[in-house]
């Protein structure tokens, strides 16, 4: 296949020739004055806190103090309602409705197939390996010149594992088109992140959130790493003020807490280690799969009964025995030490039940 990417190519050509909503602070980006313009409450808000006026469209205070902690530049960086607003963008921006096509590889996560109907969008699917890893001749020979999006889950959800780094960059080399890594859990992996290779592959794009490591799932908020341009025109198609104000000042208070988010991981690596322990010690657990995320991919004899014996115990976890190569499997979220271990005394109760009867 040969590799000459042009983003031109691969955006619809409408959305390239749109001319986005402009908003008041598109047209006057100052922080002082008299706003006259937006047709804000001038008066103030009916609560304490003033939230009368919009927030910053771009998010540029946050952009400049996370850039750095990235090893990005401002203008390499979206910022989005959840990880799964840009995704939704990718899709709008690049996939023609009902003629254009994704590329995924389950299982993974759901939302790549969801934006894409919703879209219109159809999908190609090309499995993992039975170890979870990219079957790099069988995706290359599945795109076709209607394939726009190649989405990788590394670390994978829902089977915890990085998948290897040759599949990424023979994907970046060889497919025109764009290949976009999903590093939701990166923070809980032993390696860096792609985002170091922007500037080497135009076709890069890099998915990141605040809702794991960092411990700010209820703010939505997810990060798109990219070429300059591509930022622009996602900033071209995204709702005006897609991040409130209260959650862009939550999140330049919690940029100043890098320590703190990287001593939570460590902990929860650490618990992850020693429930992965003490899961493999169980008879009925047949499989632990490994992790470079902060859960594990657990494989049971019963995993239907084990799944309605949790939940009768009030110990919810997910049940992913039905996802293509996770026959048999729930996965577990990694909890604190006092979860992990009723988790475990509870899955103790269950085989001795099961033994007894």
């Amino acid at each position: 296949m040969d590799k000459n990417f042009s983003l031109s190519s691969i955006i619809r050509p409408h959305i390239l020739t749109l001319t986005p909503y402009s908003s008041a602070r598109d047209e006057y980006t100052g922080t002082e004055g008299i706003f006259l313009d937006a047709n804000e409450n001038p008066i103030g808000s009916v609560v304490a806190e003033s939230y009368n006026r919009y927030p910053d469209p771009y998010q540029a205070d946050i952009k400049h103090k996370l850039a750095p902690l990235k090893g990005v530049r401002p203008a390499q960086l979206f910022l989005g309602n959840g990880s799964d607003e840009p995704i939704d963008l990718l899709v709008r921006a690049s996939c023609t409705p009902g003629q254009d096509r994704i590329l995924i590889m389950p299982p993974t996560y759901g939302m790549y197939e969801v934006s894409a109907s919703i879209n219109d969008v159809p999908i190609t699917k090309v499995p993992l390996t039975p170890d979870f890893m990219v079957d790099t001749e069988a995706v290359l020979a599945a795109i076709t010149p209607e394939t726009k999006i190649v989405w990788v889950c590394s670390p994978n959800n829902p089977t915890a594992n990085l998948v290897q780094a040759d599949a990424v960059f023979t994907l970046l080399k060889e497919f025109n088109g764009l290949v976009v890594v999903d590093e939701a859990y990166i923070d809980f992996a032993s390696t860096e992140s792609w985002t170091r290779h922007l500037d080497e592959y135009p076709n890069l794009v890099v998915l990141q959130t605040f809702s794991k490591a960092w411990g700010l799932a209820s703010l939505r908020l997810g990060m798109c790493f990219a070429s300059e341009e591509l930022i622009r025109i996602l900033n071209k198609i995204k709702p005006p003020y897609n991040i409130s104000g209260p959650t862009q000042q939550l999140l330049l208070n919690a940029l100043d807490e890098v320590e703190n988010k990287n001593q939570m991981v460590r902990e929860v690596l650490h618990e992850r280690d020693l429930l992965r322990t003490m899961l493999t010690g169980l008879p009925l657990v047949k499989k632990v799969h490994p992790s470079d995320a902060n859960f594990l991919l657990v494989q049971f004899d019963e995993a239907k009964e084990v799944m309605n014996y949790l939940l009768s115990e009030k110990i919810i976890v997910r049940d992913r025995s039905r996802v293509i190569l996770c026959e048999g499997c729930l996965r577990i979220t990694v909890g604190t030490r006092q979860e992990n271990e009723t988790l475990v005394e509870t899955l103790k109760k269950y085989q001795q039940k099961t033994v007894a009867a």
